[in-house]
């Protein structure tokens, strides 16, 4: 199976669904989840919004300090991705391992309370809330996947993408309104944070379900065990791992650890902008909100592509979004046009990439280890994203924050050369098109 389309299998049977059925947009279980995402990322870019400042300008932190921290809140407990992505396999209960990352990632906005000043406790904290994510990450994308046929995927992820943008557009927004009633009070963001947090995790419970009822897809039967031929229904280690002996999957995660490389994290973006153009501290919040609008207004129609012309080309327009963002950053245009270009540029990388990725891992990973795969994709990214934030944090100390981005642009174009020879060399893709 190619890696950058969706083909139709020679002999492929009818499809027994009521045809109303097929040509609705996404099932309910995604947009229970999308729900869900929507809601978290309202707490989450909350504190993101927030915490730049809070560490930069509030604590003192070097680029370096930041770097490391930046890269803790995505990449340090990378390698329990795929602990969690292996228990949801092998127990099938992806629902429940997805609930235990919520709620982490719920408590750890208290913790933030806890933690004040001392820049090892935040830290502390704010790898208790990634441990969350990481571990939740895997299991609701697995549940997408499992949830949508696969001509759909691409579709799927977009529109749950579109739903998770609306938080990430909320949350700052939020954020923005708490400081502008109580002041510069990061506390009050924090416990507003925790009670959002805590909303999405009894959305998940009342609404997701493990899977949609009465539904069998994507070579599970309807009880949810796996008719791979193995006829043992229990995921091993031994097995999971195996994954990675398979050509198309291991190129997959050889391709998200280079493309992790070329990421240098939303906190470093901002505070890019905001050096160059002396944005006031109460603006600072609202830098997200344009990101996340143009994800917002471009997800879904960017994954609808992908499920039309391929998913490879959109990932490398996103990254080539991504280069053109660090170029602005580093170039001559200043002002309204500058800070505009960045954030449209900057929200069309997420938007062409975050869900299309793991739409284009899922037809070639099997069901039965679906959740693992996508984990080990995700822990490639994450665990290149925190070498890459470390290497900018000394790269601006070294050499500047403009000669720094640059070397970020010209890692994107080798990153993007390096990915394209890695997954698109071995084979023509043949497209099709999807229903409309």
């Amino acid at each position: 199976m190619y890696l950058s389309t969706v083909s139709r299998p020679a002999a492929e049977e009818p499809d027994p669904r009521p045809r109303r059925r097929r040509f609705a947009l996404v099932s309910g279980n995604v947009v229970a989840l999308g729900t869900v995402s929507l809601i978290t990322d309202v707490s989450a870019e909350m504190v993101a919004a927030v915490l730049p400042l809070y560490l930069v300008l509030g604590l003192h932190l070097s680029p370096v300090a930041f770097g490391v921290l930046d890269g803790v809140h995505t990449g340090a407990t990378a390698l329990l991705r795929v602990v969690g992505g292996f228990a949801a396999d092998r127990f099938r209960r992806r629902k429940l391992i997805a609930g235990i990352g919520y709620t982490l990632s719920a408590v750890a906005k208290l913790g933030l309370l806890l933690a004040g000043r001392s820049v090892p406790a935040i830290g502390a904290v704010i790898a208790v809330d990634r441990i969350g994510k990481g571990v939740r990450s895997a299991p609701r994308d697995a549940l997408i996947t499992l949830s949508t046929p696969p001509e759909a995927l691409g579709r799927a992820f977009g529109v749950h993408r579109a739903m998770d943008s609306v938080g990430a557009f909320l949350g700052p927004l939020a954020a923005f309104a708490v400081l502008l009633v109580v002041g510069q009070s990061y506390d009050a963001v924090f416990v507003t944070s925790f009670c959002i947090a805590a909303l999405a995790v009894v959305v998940l419970v009342l609404f997701v379900r493990e899977r949609p009822a009465g539904e069998a897809a994507n070579g599970e039967t309807a009880d949810g065990a796996a008719v791979d031929g193995s006829g043992d229904p229990t995921v091993s280690v031994r097995e999971a791992f195996g994954l990675l002996r398979g050509g198309p999957a291991r190129r997959l995660v050889l391709a998200a650890a280079m493309l992790g490389l070329a990421t240098i994290g939303d906190g470093f973006v901002y505070l890019l902008l905001q050096r160059r153009e002396d944005l006031g501290l109460r603006w600072f919040p609202l830098l997200a909100v344009g990101t996340s609008l143009a994800y917002l207004l471009l997800a879904a129609p960017l994954g609808i592509l992908a499920d039309r012309i391929g998913r490879l080309p959109v990932v490398i327009g996103g990254y080539t979004a991504l280069g053109a963002t660090y170029l602005l950053l580093a170039g001559p245009v200043d002002g309204w046009p500058l800070i505009a270009l960045t954030l449209a540029l900057y929200g069309a990388f997420y938007a062409a990439t975050d869900g299309v990725l793991i739409a284009l891992a899922g037809p070639v990973l099997p069901a039965r280890l679906r959740t693992t795969g996508i984990a080990l994709v995700q822990t490639g990214q994450a665990l290149a994203y925190l070498v890459s934030s470390v290497l900018f944090g000394l790269a601006w100390q070294a050499w500047g924050p403009e000669s720094a981005v640059r070397a970020a642009a010209v890692a994107v174009a080798g990153v993007l050369v390096g990915t394209l020879l890695l997954l698109a060399s071995s084979s023509r893709p043949t497209t099709r098109k999807v229903p409309r």
